[in-house]
């Protein structure tokens, strides 16, 4: 069964607004204010939570350790799944593109290094859960991506074949996960990041969900 699996952060959603809030509020409870800004952070946000910790950090001009960081990443946990959905917003036509998809016979997943409990719970709250067939998280399973093992999984939780599938994503992280699973990878060049996707040099390029369905076909036999 042919199947398509997608990042989360920054291919299907830009999720970089709530996620600078939940560190925000990390910075704000030691006393320091906001540090982080949509304007400047939206790329550090999709890179995750102690990315996000660390530039802050930097930011301030304060001696920090390792251990700070991992004090305060559970409190961002925290203050995000309280908040989680207030900024985000699902990439243009991504619902419908993913709906065409199934309608098309495709099986559909989601492969994201954000903790599986907060994936389901965006997920369910953009009323988009229930679209996909499978949701793998980064603690779904003892590894996480760029290792091959939970895309794998999401494939097989979905119904499909990993021989006959595609990932989606944004990153270099998404982009050696494809590679390390030895399938094809489209990225997208609408997200935040702060980087040239087009130097991974993935089998395809995506800049609108209207183009996804054509790609599809052309990378899965």
């Amino acid at each position: 069964m042919r199947t398509v699996i997608f990042d989360l952060d920054g291919t299907l959603a830009d999720t970089s607004g709530d996620l600078l809030a939940a560190a925000n509020a990390c910075f704000r409870g030691l006393g320091h204010g906001d540090v982080l800004r949509a304007e400047t952070d939206a790329g550090t946000a999709l890179r995750g939570g102690r990315a996000m910790l660390t530039l802050g950090f930097e930011r301030l001009g304060v001696a920090y350790s390792s251990e700070d960081i991992d004090a305060q990443y559970p409190v961002l946990l925290k203050a995000y799944g309280a908040d989680i959905a207030r900024h985000t917003k699902l990439y243009p036509g991504a619902r419908e593109a993913v709906i065409r998809l199934r309608d098309a016979g495709y099986k559909v997943g989601i492969c994201t290094n954000k903790p599986e409990g907060l994936a389901e719970q965006l997920m369910a709250e953009l009323a988009f859960r229930d679209v996909f067939h499978s949701l793998v998280g980064a603690d779904t399973l003892p590894v996480r991506k760029p290792d091959p093992s939970p895309y794998i999984e999401a494939v097989k939780r979905a119904g499909g074949e990993v021989a006959r599938s595609v990932l989606v994503g944004d990153t270099k992280t998404d982009r050696d996960t494809s590679t390390h699973a030895g399938v094809p990878s489209i990225l997208v060049t609408f997200g935040p990041g702060d980087f040239d996707v087009a130097a991974l040099k993935p089998e395809a390029l995506m800049s609108h969900f209207d183009e996804l369905e054509e790609i599809v076909s052309r990378l899965i036999a």
